[in-house]
């Protein structure tokens, strides 16, 4: 037996240079979706973390569709040459690097002071869709003036206040966006127990508890005191509480007829989110629009609310020519290449980049789209397809 020389070591023996800051390291060492969420509850106070992981009544729904995921069966052909995959694809005709877009958050800066402006970058940066929500705490004219080369889509709410839509609808139009995504699923906000129990309503109203929490997160405070105050950046100039105007954003008078009346007033893109069933979507195509988005609002509104991913083949049955895509318990690439296998043109994150936000900025979310996409890249050569339009139900199992 001899010693082996340092020489013949040396090459199969490597240590990586030290990270001291540990957001950074945490992100280097990100190897999925679950370690970034890691990293997220670890820098962000736990209301503002719940408020983001958290979903509406016993929660029953966020836990199914993400189950639905889980319980997917792939199905492989072998023997193809995979040696180049492509994941690219188009959103409503316009070209993305992978089927994934960022879909509408709110209160988007207290989760990170970046906020939508970071998020909206690394889209941009990558060739993705990105929305901007109502409640979102950038403006579509700032969003646009920072980002000008962006698929930037915007996500309106049809308030009670008709005032505000027209003027919402007027100033989306005026900035240049070519996308409006109409949200019907909110005639009212759900009731979500976990930012009950943290205080986190409207208003506030902090327990000791999350008060002590948020006080251990002191860059987080930092942020929140020394920067520009959190607002819904496209309301700031309607009157009243912040409670006052959520209640005359969310109308649960919303009926098929406004759809109809957007789609005369709005002559871009017209996308319609949280469909889940498939008489709506009739109804939907009905007026024109020119895309539905199946989603339950990442159960965050009616809890044991259809499942996306399970209402989307019989969508497709019903509307072989319609645009669909759906969001809602997305978590790995794969899930987006299920959805497209089953006729999902693509699918929308809002969770997955907003933890990437919280565990590291822009460099989080960047992150996180490059977990995504060599995720796709890797299941798409396992599956033995080149590029997403090989992708068919032959490909996916819903198992039972």
């Amino acid at each position: 037996m001899r010693t082996p020389r340092w020489s013949e070591l040396k090459d199969l023996v490597a240590f990586e240079q030290p990270t001291w800051n540990p957001r950074e390291r945490a992100l280097k060492r990100a190897a999925s979706l679950g370690d970034i969420r890691a990293a997220a509850r670890k820098f962000t106070p736990k209301a503002v973390f719940d408020y983001t992981d958290g979903s509406a009544g016993e929660e029953v729904t966020l836990y199914r569709q993400r189950a639905c995921y889980r319980d997917l069966e792939f199905i492989p052909t072998a023997l193809t040459d995979v040696s180049t995959v492509d994941p690219s694809t188009e959103f409503l005709g316009r070209p993305v690097a992978m089927p994934i877009g960022f879909g509408p958050t709110g209160f988007t800066r207290m989760m990170h002071n970046a906020g939508e402006l970071a998020t909206a970058s690394i889209a941009e940066r990558n060739n993705l869709v990105f929305v901007l929500s109502t409640l979102g705490t950038t403006s579509p004219e700032e969003l646009k003036a920072a980002l000008p080369g962006g698929d930037n889509w915007f996500q309106l709410y049809i308030s009670k206040d008709r005032s505000i839509t027209h003027d919402l609808v007027d100033r989306v139009e005026a900035a240049g966006y070519s996308t409006i995504e109409l949200t019907i699923d909110t005639p009212v906000g759900g009731v979500r127990r976990r930012d009950i129990r943290n205080g986190l309503t409207v208003p506030p109203q902090l327990t000791p508890a999350t008060a002590l929490d948020m006080a251990l997160h002191p860059s987080w405070w930092w942020h929140k005191l020394t920067e520009a105050p959190l607002e819904f950046a496209s309301l700031r100039h309607s009157e009243g509480t912040v409670a006052e105007l959520l209640n005359r954003v969310f109308d649960a008078a919303l009926t098929l007829e406004d759809v109809e009346w957007l789609r005369q007033r709005w002559q871009g893109r017209l996308v319609v989110k949280g469909v889940q069933s498939v008489t709506t979507a009739k109804d939907l195509k009905a007026t024109g629009v020119d895309a539905i988005v199946l989603s339950n609002h990442g159960g965050r509104q009616l809890d044991r609310a259809p499942i996306p991913l399970e209402v989307l083949p019989e969508v497709k049955d019903a509307l072989p020519d319609t645009e669909v895509y759906v969001d809602g318990g997305i978590t790995d690439g794969a899930d987006a290449l299920a959805a497209v296998a089953l006729g999902a043109q693509g699918v929308f994150v809002g969770r997955a980049h907003l933890y990437g936000l919280m565990a590291g900025g822009a460099a989080g979310v960047q992150k996180v789209v490059d977990l995504f996409h060599q995720q796709i890249c890797t299941q798409m050569a396992l599956l033995g397809v080149r590029d997403l339009s090989e992708l068919s139900p032959a490909n996916v199992r819903l198992r039972s």
